[in-house]
């Protein structure tokens, strides 16, 4: 499904089209987002889920603006990247990706046509936005509407953190182009509202702590009370991830219970 009509006129400005897919839910809001960018050559960031009615929307809107010169991925997560052999099988075009093994591997600061790659991993170890020409790809850094769940790692909370702060130091980003949800027309102001949303997160568990909090539950309960209940295991892999960041810092108290979360929980 494209973008509505007053969003898709203010992207068309920009050479970006924006197909949704059928996949609404907690987690992708009211679907993901396909971008096309540009036009003969046609550029795809994140080809979406595998469903069908996304993938012939997909090969309808390539066929009018293609051909495809390049598929670049911000993540792995399926609901951004399952549409991607499909695709390929009817329009042939390399792909970049965080993965060693794609056609063009991706680092930050790595350019791939009028892309700069910026590493923004939190909400996976292997995320990547993408700027180019005003607008920024943010995946599931940013999204359109709500917050995002950030994954534990080494340095992934605080690495994530100065990722923002450097797109919301870019001055030419007219909008974020978002995983899910819609176009964002303030991306400097929802850029530092990111930030500040998590480090006053942080200041919640810090206070949940000093009270004496030690285990996950208690955790959640003090610090992530506003979370509804369908998103409190996402809830979860944050916390684990906000733990991890005090403890590196040497900020987390004896006795706090640390989950160990694997990458395929999230």
């Amino acid at each position: 499904m494209a973008a509505g009509d007053g969003e898709a006129t203010r992207l068309a400005e920009l050479g970006v089209t924006r197909i949704r897919a059928e996949n609404p839910g907690p987690m992708t809001l009211s679907g993901s987002n396909s971008w096309l960018v540009g036009a003969g050559p046609v550029y795809l960031v994140d080809p979406g889920p595998d469903l069908a009615g996304h993938i012939a929307a997909l090969d309808a809107a390539i066929g009018a603006h293609g051909p495809l010169e390049t598929v670049l991925v911000t993540h792995g997560h399926a609901d951004h990247t399952g549409a991607l052999p499909a695709l390929l099988a009817a329009h042939r075009a390399p792909v970049a990706a965080a993965d060693p093994g794609a056609d063009l591997p991706l680092a930050d600061g790595v350019r791939v046509g009028p892309f700069s790659a910026v590493f923004t991993g939190g909400h996976s170890p292997d995320h990547y936005a993408f700027v180019a020409d005003g607008a920024c790809f943010t995946g599931d850094a940013v999204l359109g509407e709500g917050s995002v769940f950030v994954s534990p790692g080494p340095g992934s909370l605080r690495g994530y953190l100065e990722a923002l702060g450097r797109l919301a130091d870019d001055e030419q980003i007219q909008v974020l182009c978002p995983g899910h949800g819609p176009a964002v027309w303030e991306p400097q102001e929802r850029l530092r509202g990111y930030v500040a949303h998590r480090l006053e997160r942080e200041e919640r568990l810090l206070a949940a702590l000093a009270a004496g909090r030690r285990s996950t539950d208690e955790l959640l309960d003090d610090a992530w009370s506003d979370a509804p209940a369908n998103l409190r295991p996402a809830a979860a892999v944050t916390l684990a991830a906000h733990l991890e960041k005090l403890a590196e810092e040497g900020r987390l108290p004896d006795g706090v219970e640390r989950q160990r979360i694997a990458p395929t929980d999230w």
